[in-house]
């Protein structure tokens, strides 16, 4: 008997999560609630871990195409320039994890999520608006409105912080606002200075506020993410527009490489940054979480695309390994939520390191200018060296956090 899903949300997570379970042979059908399938401008990392998945998928050498290879990753001081940090990453990702690190921007992966799943026999609506869900009958049903649903086998919930499918196995609750704020923009390469930008990942750490920048697009974009403590600010869109010149006040006095890259910015957009405390359960029956809707990642781990495809390829073997999808589900929430729980805490503590909030942080920072190139990643080992597709889905496989 053919297996059939249905999945509300088509970003990162729920297209990775369409392609794996039509890998699989499921049959999947993917509801978004927007009318058409667009990107604003922003630049993801997709880490070891990530390509390992990317790979499974078949499309990891479209990634690497159109994406860019780092070689190191750099942390910088805020008004000297200082290295904190100097890791290879290029030749060392792959010699340590057997994947590379890739930067791309998630217009083009969404791009190849779509035609990818699309190939393999993935249905995509748009106008799609999925309102909750229906458990209760012999096939579960997403409702859509005016008296609309939509059965199958299985629903993923692949919608998001403001999920309406968490929203109804758990109850109304506000996502948590964490007092920073992002703004993000691309800035083309040929406009800047040479070697202004260092063909890695740098993050130059500040007194409450960090700035982040990497290649795209083959290195004709440069990708910006300056992040910010700021109480006033609680609009959840992505695609808020930002002030240029007030990027530029708030980063007055940092080192001439952050305001020159700012100098040359023309457009930017602001997002409030905001979290949810780990959720109780991923799963109700035949309905399940995914990505953003149950474990929402701040961005200071880069971690939240990868977590969405290590989630899309767990939740698909899961289901191609039980014979039940209820303990398919509850299968796929043992092995993620550790794991996933774990690189969210760590990705909040790295805010107050990037801040230098405290000692502590300050103490990390000199520590890590103190370790060799060739082990500056070790201390990462346990999220990019891990590789889900060469896990067993039995009973067997215990969660690796």
């Amino acid at each position: 008997m053919i297996i059939t899903a249905n999945i509300a949300g088509a970003g990162l997570g729920g297209l990775a999560s369409a392609l794996a379970l039509s890998k699989i042979g499921v049959r999947v059908s993917v509801f978004e609630q927007a009318l058409a399938l667009t990107e604003v401008g922003a630049g993801i990392q997709l880490s070891s871990n990530a390509m390992h998945v990317a790979r499974w998928l078949g499309i990891d050498d479209q990634v690497i195409r159109v994406g860019f290879e780092p070689e190191t990753a750099l942390i910088r001081d805020y008004r000297t320039g200082k290295r904190y940090m100097n890791a290879p990453l290029t030749d060392m990702c792959q010699r340590r994890y057997g994947a590379p690190y890739i930067h791309i921007h998630r217009a083009d992966l969404l791009m190849i999520l779509t035609e990818a799943a699309v190939k393999a026999g993935v249905v995509i609506e748009t106008g799609a608006d999925v309102q909750g869900y229906d458990a209760s009958r012999d096939r579960a049903a997403f409702l859509l409105g005016e008296g609309l649903s939509a059965d199958a086998d299985l629903l993923i919930g692949a919608d998001g912080l403001g999920s309406k499918v968490r929203e109804q196995m758990l109850g109304a609750e506000a996502p948590e606002f964490t007092g920073q704020v992002a703004w993000r923009g691309l800035i083309p390469a040929h406009i800047l200075p040479d070697g202004l930008v260092a063909p890695g990942a740098t993050v130059w750490a500040g007194p409450g506020r960090h700035f982040v920048t990497y290649y795209v697009r083959g290195g004709d974009l440069v990708n910006i993410v300056a992040v910010e403590e700021r109480a006033d600010w609680r609009d959840e869109s992505w695609t808020h527009p930002g002030d240029p010149a007030a990027l530029r006040t708030v980063f007055d006095g940092w080192h001439p490489d952050v305001t020159t890259l700012i100098d040359h910015l023309d457009q930017c957009f602001l997002w409030a940054l905001f979290g949810r405390k780990p959720l109780p359960t991923w799963s109700d029956g035949p309905v399940a979480l995914l990505g953003d809707a149950c474990h929402p990642m701040l961005p200071f781990m880069a971690q939240g695309a990868a977590m969405a495809f290590e989630d899309a390829f767990v939740l698909a073997k899961c289901v191609e390994a039980n014979p039940s999808l209820t303990s398919a589900l509850q299968r796929y929430e043992d092995l993620r939520k550790p794991r996933a729980t774990k690189i969210q805490a760590k990705a909040r503590a790295n805010a107050d390191l990037f801040h230098m909030n405290g000692l502590r942080a300050k103490a990390s920072l000199h520590a890590a200018s103190l370790l060799p190139a060739r082990t500056a990643l070790a201390p990462l080992d346990w999220i990019y060296g891990f590789d889900p597709t060469q896990q067993p889905t039995g009973a067997g496989w215990r969660s690796v956090t």
